[in-house]
């Protein structure tokens, strides 16, 4: 934590990450216009939130798209805000965005196990319950085949999509639609990549939710921070967040 915290002390690097809060996946050229810096200055803070798990950047095409990674800030959240204070400040991890293009959210963590656990926890039904709000998911986690969102708790399916590519433990994409409420029904079906990467003793986990559509409910998104943050403190101390919404449906 210490680097994110020394990354946002700089005003410079508070304001790019507002500049990818308000428009996210941005090319260094885009970002570089909108400041009184030199390319290469606004290069070295991009450096910097990189190096700190604040920026993930993506190369599409020939261009290097930096995007807003929210992660960091919600374990600086969970770990020093959210014992202090009431259960409202949730909330804050709420992101809504209306971007000019169709949306693209991408997640970053590092997490210490290893890819084989990780995989686990991501693909067993059991385990996964502990961290995404106690909502199970079956699949026999096979290309083409169907998986679903459910709960004891719920009356209905809470969601339900395709296998689209399985590579154990290393990469798996799925198309999804949610369905706990009518707002997210509407906005039909986007994709969600999970690729694990292993660094040392611990593994590099980035989650792309994308194909969103532009002005996308953030309902859709919004939880991926608090998800990510309950996995990895179930994986390397075995507890489970209590944060609101973490056990919606525990």
């Amino acid at each position: 934590m210490d680097e994110v915290f020394r990354a946002l002390a700089d005003p410079t690097r508070r304001s790019l990450l507002d500049e990818l809060f308000r428009e996210d996946g941005q090319s260094l050229t885009a970002l570089a216009a909108r400041f009184e810096l030199t390319r290469f200055g606004v290069m070295k803070h991009l450096k910097l939130l990189e190096e700190a798990g604040l920026v993930v950047t993506r190369r599409r095409g020939r261009e290097k798209l930096h995007f807003l990674n929210p992660v960091p800030i919600r374990l600086v959240h969970d770990r020093w805000v959210s014992k202090y204070a009431e259960p409202w400040t949730a909330a804050l991890s709420d992101l809504k965005q209306r971007l000019e293009t169709p949306m693209e959210k991408v997640f970053e963590i590092y997490i210490r196990t290893t890819p084989e656990r990780l995989w686990q926890a991501i693909t067993d039904s059991e385990i996964r319950g502990k961290y995404t709000f106690g909502v199970r998911i079956d699949c026999d986690w096979k290309v083409g085949s169907r998986f679903e969102q459910t709960s004891p708790k719920a009356d209905s399916l809470l969601g339900e999509g395709e296998i689209l590519e399985i590579d154990p433990p290393r990469r798996l994409v799925q198309s999804a639609r949610m369905l706990w409420s009518d707002e997210v029904k509407n906005e039909g079906t986007s994709r969600i990549t999970w690729e694990i990467e292993q660094v040392g003793d611990s593994c590099r986990l980035l989650v792309i939710h994308d194909q969103l559509r532009e002005g996308a409910n953030e309902q859709l998104y919004g939880g991926w921070p608090m998800i990510l943050s309950g996995l990895k403190t179930w994986l390397e101390t075995g507890e489970l967040l209590t944060t609101p919404g973490s056990l919606m449906y525990a």
